[in-house]
């Protein structure tokens, strides 16, 4: 298959997969406990009636619903697939390398030490919280002459997922009565989220994106090898910290609003590799888009498992996503 054939190919998979996404959006807003038809959604966004119940549920409720899951699965898929290139393990993940635990002990902290109960304040806590846990791990990953490399960095992001998920843990023990109030955020979902919340972290994710994609070259280089990148000219560190930066903005705005869901981050940059090949240039975007279908399907599918209670979507991507990290850990011990 020649060179444009290939790109061709990936083209038509990458628009195919950008219809099931519209499909699987559409379907976020008129299943779930109560059904909606098409004609009353369409009414809703383009010619809303604040006097009908409908229209209401729909543009609040809904249509915030379905944004809020798109723009969380993009992100966490393109920032698992920085991560895996930057730290070159297949495994690595915002959950896997302290982002999900810090941002979690944060919220936990604020809410049941300081009764912190602004959904938007805990929304910037938990934010800070996940850039406080990757900017540690990473500066604990580089400590020693061979700077940063997989087995250091992945060790690390062990060590402070461990330590932070204790501290939340004893911080819950000593005031259980502070359970109720982040129980929601911890399980991880995109239910019952304002559209305020996204659009707060919108601006920021949209320059990650970006910014993600234009970075694809320098990618590129770096996933053949530090040495090989630096041999061609391309300055490493730089680019690292750069790579690092929008993997704090993605993962930590994400988990800030919709907690720590896992597992998506791991996942879908395996999947856009198997459609889009190594170039970022093609992976990036099959991450944004196979990652918006993951989290979209899984907060559908959580929606049936227990009417006319929801299963909280973190719990669905775990479901899905536990067989797959089994698989790809079996497969790098296999090559180990």
């Amino acid at each position: 298959m020649n060179l444009n054939k290939t790109s061709l190919w990936r083209a038509g998979w990458l628009l195919v997969f950008v219809l099931v996404m519209l499909g699987c959006f559409v379907a976020s807003i008129l299943f779930g406990t109560t059904r909606y038809d098409l004609a009353t959604a369409w009414a809703s966004i383009f010619h809303y009636d604040e006097t009908v119940n409908e229209q209401i549920i729909l543009r609040t409720t809904r249509l915030p619903r379905a944004c809020i899951a798109s723009a969380v699965g993009a992100s966490l898929a393109i920032a698992g697939a920085l991560m895996q290139t930057l730290t070159r393990n297949p495994l690595a993940s915002p959950s896997v390398l302290g982002v999900n635990a810090g941002a979690s002990f944060f919220v936990v902290l604020a809410a049941v030490t300081f009764s912190v109960s602004s959904l938007q304040v805990l929304m910037w806590i938990a934010f800070i919280g996940a850039a406080v846990g990757a900017v540690t791990v990473y500066m604990l990953g580089s400590i020693g002459r061979d700077g940063l490399t997989p087995l250091k960095i992945v060790l690390a992001g062990s060590a402070m997922t461990a330590l932070f998920a204790s501290f939340t843990q004893a911080v819950l023990v000593l005031n259980q009565q502070g359970i109720g109030t982040v129980l929601f955020w911890l399980t991880g979902t995109v239910a019952g989220r304002s559209p305020d919340f996204l659009i707060t972290v919108l601006p920021y994710l949209a320059i990650a994106w970006v910014g993600a994609w234009l970075l694809s070259k320098d990618m590129n280089l770096l996933q053949m090898g530090e040495e090989a990148a630096k041999g061609l000219g391309q300055k490493t560190v730089f680019i690292k910290s750069i790579a690092g930066i929008f993997i704090v903005v993605l993962a930590g705005c994400s988990v800030s609003v919709a907690g720590p869901i896992g597992f998506i981050g791991i996942v879908i940059p395996h999947m856009s590799r198997f459609f889009g090949g190594l170039d970022h240039r093609w992976a990036i975007p099959y991450c944004g888009v196979l990652g918006a279908i993951l989290l979209m399907v899984a907060d559908i599918g959580a929606r049936f498992i227990a009417i006319p209670e929801e299963m909280p979507v973190g719990v669905m991507t775990a479901v899905i996503g536990v067989p797959f990290f089994i698989y790809i850990a079996r497969k790098g011990l296999a090559k180990s």
